[in-house]
């Protein structure tokens, strides 16, 4: 008899199905009214901190206030020269001026510095009374068709500006569904039944139902950024899935008589069997994948903090249902878990599982395994050293949307430098001209605007514009170059900040490099205590967390190859080569590494109870391998379809994320579960269960599974 508190709870739910049941189905659906009725507005404004374009911003938002809001571009190209489409160009910015939260609009016939060499094109700033985020889209949106309007004859206008490229970016869309649609066909595959099949998915929808709904209302107190539902509900769905998986699988053997018991168990046997054993294991890898993503705290920004808050709640709804709604549905089902099912699809019995015979394979050459699988995957990561980091601009966005339009236009005009603009600003009193002439003369400037001074006389500023474009390398050095010619100069006068924009989104990508360290060993070092308590190893705790940095490391190899270098990235759904977006990495990371450690607990956990048993290390491994092999499969196949789903989204930095993680974590369950895992534990033999006495003492005992009936002699 299995007995402790999961065992408990899991009688609990199967004996109180109906009242867990309505529970679940009245407090789902007052979470969801309220959650979604009352839900915050995001907040995608990832400046804040020390960092110097957060203090240039702070600087500017006091003194100029009339900046505060969001600038629009409308980018004119006249191939006669503007002057003779004057009147189609005024009408156009007569529209924009009497447009929405539109404050002011500059014309280039009054601004010769709007006006190209040529006269060919032009570009006129349009001053907006809110941030990008909190400008309606429906507003945006009318303003990109009045533009469009207005083309023709030789006349060619054009709308940039972030606010353009939110408008311009549906939300939402198939992906979801693409996914859901196949995680129904991976499970119908596995389980061979309608009934079997349908249990996962109606957890996983309660799970992140609740979860999506919490974090609306979470939102109040921790705003946070536009995608994090997306990353929340990408996670949950594969989390979600996979955990009630699990369990559906070891209730299915433990009804059939497959779990080494003496006999079938009855439906509530198998039930506390399931909860005590997989569901024991779901909260151990639940927790690591919550601990994993807390860990973006120690970044210090605000919003990454929220999106992990956020995540990690739709992580624990996962592991909730799975522990409590799970049991009661199994309790409905009964000895009917396999009805309805499909042909051809049925689950066939075999005497030695595939899977078994191919851990022998690798047992038998484990050095050329492990040097053999090793290797490919150190080969596939070498891209990610030359990964550089940035965020999305009008330049990345498809060909045909208008805020690439406009890029294009300023691009050809003037330089791709004119979408990536740098605020200079410094307190006055003090002479502003010698450090506009400095940075006039920096190597990667193409010009300077006139000093402006701020209405109570306290604050200058002026726009630098750089010959590159935001996605060039060389802008990033330029602005670096800059702050260091503004520390060098006079040290009596007022400091100098250079700002924006770019210089922010230059200073996030700065901060996430120089703190990926810490994230790392925050989340390896927390990582690994769970997994000891666990399975009370020290060689395979060490292992796991080795193994995950490799598989993470090829991760990222294949994203730089495909974002950055252009390696398929078109027919992937990426319009050009840009950098990866700062934040993806940054995500990956925690979310890969509790992913992969959840492989890992299934895996092991099930070799740890085959150990327990008296079987000797070699024979615990194959055994193991065989009876998860199949659900490991199943569910690393949901989780890669419901990330590589995003790629038929339209956000490009959600798609590079999508990307990451389906690739690591079709690595993760194919060479290193499958490959690595059994060769090192052939090659370290009794050495694999090696904890020492006083770390024995000091770890806390996890639930144990039921003991074995019998305990034979176990040879090494």
């Amino acid at each position: 008899m299995y007995d402790g508190p999961l065992a408990r709870l899991a009688r609990f739910c199967y004996r109180r199905r109906r009242l867990v049941l309505l529970a679940w189905i009245v407090g789902a659906a007052a979470v969801l009214a309220v959650g979604f009725s009352f839900a915050a507005a995001a907040d995608n404004d990832f400046s804040g901190g020390k960092a110097e374009s957060s203090q240039a911003q702070d600087l500017i938002k006091k003194h100029f206030p009339t900046q505060e809001g969001d600038t629009l571009t409308l980018a004119i190209r006249a191939d006669g020269g503007i002057d003779a489409v004057r009147p189609q160009v005024e009408k156009v910015l007569g529209e924009l001026a009497h447009a929405p939260h539109v404050t002011s609009v500059s014309s280039p016939y009054r601004a010769p510095g709007q006006v190209s060499p040529d006269r060919r094109t032009a570009f006129a700033p349009v001053q907006l009374d809110k941030g990008s985020d909190d400008v309606p889209k429906q507003a945006v949106t009318a303003m990109i068709s009045d533009v469009r309007k207005g083309s023709g004859d030789g006349l060619t206008l054009a709308l940039g500006g972030s606010a353009v490229v939110s408008a311009e970016t549906p939300g939402g869309g198939p992906t979801e569904g693409v996914g859901l649609l196949a995680a129904v066909i991976v499970l119908l595959i596995a389980f061979g039944s309608l009934l079997a099949m349908g249990l996962p998915i109606v957890t996983a929808i309660f799970g992140i139902g609740t979860g999506l709904a919490g974090i609306e209302l979470l939102g109040h107190l921790l705003p946070a950024p536009g995608f994090s539902p997306i990353v929340a509900g990408l996670i949950g769905l594969g989390v979600g899935v996979d955990y009630a998986l699990f369990i559906v699988t070891r209730y299915r053997e433990a009804l059939h008589g497959d779990d080494h018991e003496a006999h079938a168990a009855d439906p509530e046997e198998a039930t506390v069997i399931a909860i005590a054993t997989a569901g024991r294991s779901v909260l151990f890898a639940g927790t690591t994948v919550v601990v994993a993503l807390l860990g973006l705290f120690v970044m210090g920004q605000r919003l990454l903090n929220s999106v992990a808050v956020a995540a990690s709640l739709t992580v624990l709804m996962t592991m909730i249902t799975a522990v409590t709604l799970l049991p009661a549905l199994l309790g409905f089902t009964g000895r009917n878990i396999d009805r309805f099912g499909l042909p051809f699809l049925a689950r066939r019995r075999r005497r030695r599982p595939r899977s078994e015979r191919w851990a022998g394979v690798i047992q038998r050459r484990p050095v050329l395994a492990v040097v053999v699988s090793a290797a490919a995957l150190l080969t596939i990561a070498v891209p990610a050293l030359s990964m550089r980091l940035s965020f999305t601009d009008s330049s990345t966005q498809p060909h045909d949307t208008s805020a690439y339009a406009s890029h294009r236009i300023l691009a050809d005009g003037f330089g791709a430098g004119y979408d990536a603009p740098l605020i200079v600003v410094t307190r006055l009193p003090g002479d502003v001209r010698p450090v506009a002439d400095i940075v006039r003369n920096t190597l990667g400037v193409a010009s300077v605007t006139p000093v402006r001074t701020s209405q109570d006389g306290a604050t200058a500023m002026f726009i630098a514009y750089p010959r590159t474009g935001l996605q060039d390398a060389a802008t990033p050095k330029l602005v670096h170059t800059l702050r260091a010619a503004m520390a060098a100069r006079d040290a009596g006068g007022p400091r100098v900040y250079v700002g924006g924009p770019s210089a922010a989104t230059i200073d996030f990508a700065d901060a996430v490099i120089s703190r990926l360290p810490w994230l790392i060993a925050v989340v390896v070092g927390l990582s690994l205590i769970l997994l000891l308590v666990l399975v009370r190893s020290v060689a395979i705790a060490l292992k796991a967390a080795l193994m995950n940095l490799v598989s993470i490391g090829a991760a990222y190899g294949v994203l730089t190859a495909v974002v950055q270098w252009g390696w398929l990235g078109r027919q992937l759904g990426f319009p050009t080569g840009m950098p990866v977006t700062s934040w993806v990495p940054l995500f990956m990371f925690p979310i890969l590494f509790g992913l992969s450690m959840d492989y890992e607990v299934f895996l092991i956990s099930r070799v740890r109870e085959e150990y327990d048993r008296g079987a000797a290390t070699r024979e615990a491994v194959t055994r193991g391998l065989a009876r998860t092999a199949r659900v490991i499969t199943a569910a690393a196949a949901i989780m890669v379809c419901v990330f590589l789903a995003v790629l038929l989204g339209a956000d490009i930095a959600v798609k590079q994320m999508g990307l990451g993680l389906g690739v690591a974590v079709f690595i993760d369950a194919t060479v290193v579960r499958m490959v690595l895992v059994p060769a090192i534990m052939e090659l370290l033999g009794k050495a694999n269960w090696w904890l020492p006495a006083p770390l024995a003492r000091l770890l806390p005992n996890a639930e144990p599974p039921a003991p074995a009936r019998t305990a034979p002699v176990r040879v090494e």
